[in-house]
């Protein structure tokens, strides 16, 4: 829910800057924070153990192995009326899901059909970006479906790999790389 508290003072399409007044020791304090949009991230698990993440070629980065994602809102005003309509943690998460079978078949090809949240990553204090983590443990191959833009390629990887390319710096999104690391550690 968003804070009645809060004014954005700059929005662009994918990032925005608010202030946030707050009262500390009896004195108005204003904080400022970015905020973007929430994203959604997917572990893929292959019914032979081994995992479905992507190879991208990516502007400013170049080729980048990933796990795949994508939003969960097209826009920051989407975003933003999702928060000010009071909608709740609960909701938010049926919209996660929905982008996350959404890029499912896009991004990798396959329709998810079973799956699980398996954690919500905060970026920071200053920065406002959750990113939705769900594992899907079946799913349905149906071919990708790329935007016109996207470079992506679906590389099957075994664990041992996966962890070599997220502690190599072969995955650029460090976030992410935490995210596959702990799970991977949970899984033992």
């Amino acid at each position: 829910m968003q804070n009645q508290n809060e004014k954005v003072v700059f929005q662009g399409k994918m990032i925005e800057v608010v202030h946030e007044t707050i009262i500390s020791n009896g004195k108005e304090i204003v904080l400022e924070k970015g905020r973007r949009a929430p994203g959604v991230r997917l572990i893929v698990e292959a019914p032979d153990g081994e995992y479905l993440i992507t190879k991208e070629e990516r502007h400013n980065i170049g080729l980048d192995y990933r796990i795949a994602g994508g939003k969960v809102f097209d826009s920051l005003i989407e975003y933003n009326d999702f928060l000010t309509n009071q909608k709740s943690e609960e909701e938010i998460l049926i919209k996660a899901e929905q982008s996350m079978i959404r890029e499912g078949i896009e991004e990798v090809g396959i329709k998810p059909t079973e799956y699980k949240l398996f954690c919500i990553s905060k970026c920071g204090g200053s920065l406002d970006w959750d990113l939705y983590y769900f594992v899907i443990s079946k799913y349905e191959e149906v071919g990708q479906k790329l935007e016109e833009h996207e470079k992506i390629e679906v590389v099957k990887v075994s664990v041992e790999k996966l962890k070599d390319l997220a502690l190599s710096g072969a995955m650029a999104e460090d976030r992410s790389v935490a995210v596959i690391l702990k799970y991977l550690n949970q899984k033992q």
